[in-house]
């Protein structure tokens, strides 16, 4: 299997960077893993409603132009669903053995996703009604991709 994971914007701290190598290279012995990232607009601090939609909307057509017509997406939404680690793990075995063989898993800038994309979704996914940086993000969501494929596998995981 394929898991593609879009990002906006680039990490820039040395222990986010090397938390990602990490999960990186362990996830390397399940599934093959492209991690893409895309620019990320300036958001200015007083920015309003509309100005927020366009930034939206311009980091949206940049993860719509990475986005493979037959891959399963999952997008990454406050409003998505809250799975526990071994119903992740579920939905990612049920997608491989309905052939899905490339899911790609998406996290928008700052200030969320655009309607296009969202609207392109799959499935959104929630970690929390908690706001995390878009970056650390990108850990959390690495982790538990590895451990869902740990689950799947038979292998112990922390609980």
């Amino acid at each position: 299997m394929k898991i593609t994971l879009i990002a906006v914007g680039k990490i820039k701290e040395k222990y986010i960077r090397d938390a990602v190598a990490e999960y990186s290279k362990r996830l390397s012995r399940y599934c093959r893993l492209e991690i893409l990232e895309t620019a990320d607009e300036k958001t200015p601090e007083d920015a309003g409603r509309a100005e927020e939609k366009s930034i939206r909307e311009k980091e949206g057509k940049r993860i719509l132009k990475l986005i493979r017509e037959d891959a399963y997406v999952i997008t990454l939404e406050i409003e998505g669903r809250m799975p526990d680690s071994i119903e992740l793990a579920d939905k990612i075995e049920k997608l491989g053995i309905r052939g899905v063989s490339h899911i790609i898993f998406i996290i928008g800038g700052s200030i969320g996703l655009s309607e296009e994309v969202r609207a392109r979704s799959d499935y959104a996914l929630s970690f929390s009604k908690l706001t995390f940086p878009h970056q650390l993000m990108r850990v959390i969501l690495l982790e538990q991709i590895y451990r869902s494929f740990r689950i799947i596998q038979g292998e112990p995981y922390h609980k």
